[in-house]
């Protein structure tokens, strides 16, 4: 979150000790804050373009028969959701490689209102693109590390498509950025996650079950006991 002079953003409800374990840093964002959020049913369109390597309702990576799905709703503007994936990323990574677990990742975006631009559609919109052309998780990572701060412009298509180029993307892909081809995904997957009564980001489950503190110790503890 920043600080100083700003007030602290209503929509990341929680804060805590310093980064030292995520149990401080997972803050969570409230949909009750997020003003005009039924905006999203109103604009869904009838018939919602999925990106290839992906479904309606999100981006799975793994091997699919894995006994263990990790679920995690992200926005990419969100602090907090950087914040897990620079400490419990590399864990996610490990058990899907292990194929002890598939991840199914939920780009949702909830905080167009702190961004001049809606970067938060925007670049879930781009991540589709990217999860397209078979680059999501190099495109996630890259998405977190150049992360704008909160309450300023988020990165520009420009940007994102060069991104999408270091992740490795395809020739389309600016084009994809560009014209915002996913923006109704991007749409449909916020307001289905909003009607399956999810009240923060990130949320990270385990076959269903929520995990609290998802810490790399709890992540695998939660898939070992998914195992059996």
């Amino acid at each position: 979150m920043t600080s100083g002079k700003k007030s602290q953003n209503p929509l990341t409800a929680r804060s805590g000790p310093a980064r030292g374990t995520v149990l401080g840093i997972v803050a969570v964002v409230l949909f009750a804050g997020l003003v005009g959020f039924g905006v999203y049913q109103a604009q869904k369109p009838a018939d919602v373009v999925v990106p290839p390597n992906a479904t309606a309702a999100g981006v799975p990576i793994g091997n699919p028969s894995a006994k263990a799905t990790i679920d995690v709703f992200l926005d990419f503007q969100c602090p907090a959701c950087k914040q897990f994936e620079d400490l419990s990323g590399q864990t996610v990574d490990q058990l899907v490689a292990a194929g002890q677990a598939k991840v199914v990742y939920h780009p949702v975006a909830i905080l167009d209102r702190y961004s001049p631009d809606q970067y938060s559609s925007r670049s879930s919109a781009a991540s589709a693109c990217a999860a397209a052309d078979g680059v999501f998780p190099q495109y996630l990572k890259l998405l977190y590390a150049n992360q704008p701060a909160e309450n300023t412009p988020g990165l520009t298509a420009e940007k994102l498509t060069e991104l999408g180029r270091q992740a490795g993307a395809g020739q389309g892909f600016a084009e994809c950025v560009g014209s915002d081809r996913y923006a109704g995904w991007t749409t449909s997957i916020t307001d289905q996650a909003s009607k399956d009564g999810l009240t923060g980001t990130p949320t990270v489950k385990v076959d269903g079950e929520q995990i609290q503190q998802p810490t790399p110790d709890a992540l695998r503890q939660a898939v070992a006991a998914a195992q059996s």
